[in-house]
């Protein structure tokens, strides 16, 4: 199945959670990135999505991606 692709901002969006981070689970090789510069996309399938409660409103934010055995995080 080929990656569904989001810009940064989207990705963002969908994780509720902060651009750098989402560059930040990039570089720490949790998500893939998909092109270089202005252009780099992120296959929505790898992203934890952000769920929100219809009884309290509360976010709650899924779990972050693991990352790659032998790799630190930032």
């Amino acid at each position: 199945m080929p990656p569904k692709l989001v810009t940064t901002v989207d990705a963002a969006y969908y994780t509720g959670r902060s651009v750098g981070t989402i560059w930040r689970w990039a570089s720490e090789g949790r998500i893939t990135r998909y092109g270089s510069g202005k252009q780099v996309r992120y296959d929505l399938r790898e992203l934890p999505a952000k769920t929100v409660d219809e009884g309290s409103g509360e976010l709650r934010l899924g779990e972050p991606p693991a990352l790659p055995e032998g790799a630190r995080a930032a």
